[in-house]
């Protein structure tokens, strides 16, 4: 029975020892497939590294700032009564954006139209009207000074001839003189007092006019089509004349600002190119040499520059930039196909073949010119690169087609 036992033991072990002895073949069998299709070489599209005419450039660093800003802010005092954006609003240029309430203004108005039309009035004009000018001579207060005056003149005239004939005492005469002077005077005082009454008229109708322009100023529109940077005031508040109430920024086209060393600034003129790279832009982005500061910086010895960059919304103002400046068109240097440029965490690569392996090589670019990159440094002329390396790993074989 013992026997019979072992014997069914040992028959169970050999069987599992042949199962596990399968197992380990199969295994060893796989890795051995995989390896050698590790060790096989893989098949690769390259290019030589050569010169072509992209031409000459200067490298600088800068800013992207907005094209303008300013700050929408009240000329009048009063109470915010509506805000019609907020921060990331598009405006266009003369939206509305901003109110103050209106109503002391209207008042106001009001009060300045009644007092110019009292004005009018005391004129001997209506009370509305566009022109406050008048003839004064032709005034009733000044037509009755006129008539006293000339019925003065016309009997010293008389009282003369008779003081001649003697008729009359001198005293008479004396008294009517008076009485003319008296005329006179009265005439000219009624000329300057309705002189006095248009100048009065003049100032009523600036008040008005005053008043009306603070009426509108109670609106508060956009300058230029732009985006609204920061809102400043609330609903409510109680604003001071000037007081800001929302930031808006012009963001098309962008200035790109920055800083030209002194022996490259020679080479920098208005018009040039401007090939700007951003992190995070799908794409760079392509410019123009707008301003240049007439004077080096004696301090930093940089010239200050500006590119006005077209936007369609993927630059942001504040970001830093790399640009490329054009200076020479003409000019040769080395170029690689964009495809064969690898970039990964911020740092740019590409995949030479040497003795049939592929080795990785960092390099520095510069500008991009259609299908073509300008290499700076990293690689030589006639170096053999990999076109979409992808995932290929230092070291492994492969055969060029």
């Amino acid at each position: 029975m013992a026997a019979s036992v072992f014997s069914r033991i040992t028959l169970a072990s050999v069987v599992v020892a042949v199962l596990a002895g399968c197992g380990d073949d199969s295994g060893a069998s796989a890795s051995a497939q995989e390896s050698k299709r590790d060790q096989a070489p893989r098949r690769v599209q390259t290019a030589r590294v050569e010169e072509r005419q992209l031409g000459s450039s200067v490298l600088v660093n800068g800013t992207l700032d907005a094209y303008d800003r300013a700050t929408a802010g009240t000329k009048v005092a009063g109470r915010l009564q509506s805000l019609a954006v907020d921060l990331g609003s598009r405006v266009r240029a003369g939206q509305l954006v901003a109110r103050i309430d209106p109503t002391d203004y209207s008042i106001r108005l009001t009060q300045a139209e009644a007092g110019l039309a009292q004005a009018r009035v005391r004129l001997g004009l209506p009370p509305q009207g566009g022109s406050d000018s008048v003839d004064p001579t032709d005034t009733p207060p000044v037509r009755e000074a006129r008539a006293l005056l000339e019925e003065a003149r016309a009997s010293r005239e008389r009282y003369s001839a008779l003081l001649k004939d003697g008729v009359i005492s001198k005293a008479d005469f004396d008294q009517v003189l008076s009485q003319s002077r008296v005329a006179e005077s009265r005439y000219q005082e009624s000329l300057e007092e309705i002189r006095n009454r248009q100048a009065v008229a003049t100032q009523r109708r600036a008040e008005v006019a005053l008043a009306r322009q603070q009426l509108a100023d109670t609106a508060i529109y956009a300058a230029f089509d732009g985006v609204v940077q920061q809102r400043i005031a609330s609903l409510g508040e109680y604003l001071a004349a000037g007081a800001p109430v929302v930031e808006i920024v012009k963001i098309n086209p962008l200035r790109f600002r920055a800083e030209v060393p002194e022996r490259e600034a020679m080479s920098i003129r208005i018009g040039q190119s401007v090939q700007l790279t951003v992190d995070g832009a799908p794409a760079p982005v392509t410019g123009r040499v707008t301003r240049l500061s007439p004077t080096i910086t004696e301090r930093t010895r940089v010239l200050q520059m500006e590119a006005d960059i077209p936007n369609n919304g993927a630059l942001r103002a504040g970001s830093f930039a790399r640009a490329t400046i054009v200076t020479d068109t003409t000019a040769t240097s080395l170029a690689i196909p964009s495809e064969a440029l690898v970039t990964f965490a911020g740092i740019e690569k590409v995949v030479v073949v040497e003795k049939g392996k592929t080795k990785e090589k960092p390099v520095t670019t510069g500008r991009r010119a259609g299908a073509y990159i300008e290499v700076l440094n990293g690689v030589a002329a006639g170096d053999e690169v990999v076109l979409n390396p992808g995932n290929m790993r230092p070291g492994q074989a492969v055969v060029t087609r």
